[in-house]
């Protein structure tokens, strides 16, 4: 089991959480499954960016980005060279410590 350390979250997470998955799911399945409400606008197709995290620790045990993901994250609110979209993002046998930005794209569009 590969242990998934969320960061605290004002709204999504307060408390951060800890959960164990099996490897092969993705950062935003896993997520979903423990009530940490990662938005998904495009229901993890790869065509948006509400899903983007930051991968704090671990980064390197992850697959690379396709293109698509790629171009999805340049137009995503706080990149970092750790982003990922959560929905692509799948899990290794590596820990992972994980951020969740304090803003979407869709969240940012709606405060202005």
């Amino acid at each position: 089991m590969t242990q998934l350390i969320f960061l605290p979250h004002d709204e999504i997470c307060p408390e951060g959480l800890v959960i164990e998955v099996e490897p092969g799911v993705t950062v935003c399945d896993a997520a979903l499954a423990e009530g940490i409400e990662i938005e998904h606008a495009c229901e993890k197709s790869c065509a948006c960016t509400t899903c983007h995290v930051i991968v704090r620790e671990g980064f390197d045990s992850l697959e690379e980005a396709d293109e698509l993901e790629e171009d999805m994250l340049d137009k995503a609110w706080g990149l970092e060279p750790e982003s990922r979209l959560s929905c692509q993002a799948v899990v290794g046998e590596v820990d992972l410590v994980i951020e969740i930005p304090k803003y979407t794209i869709n969240q940012v569009s709606e405060n202005h």
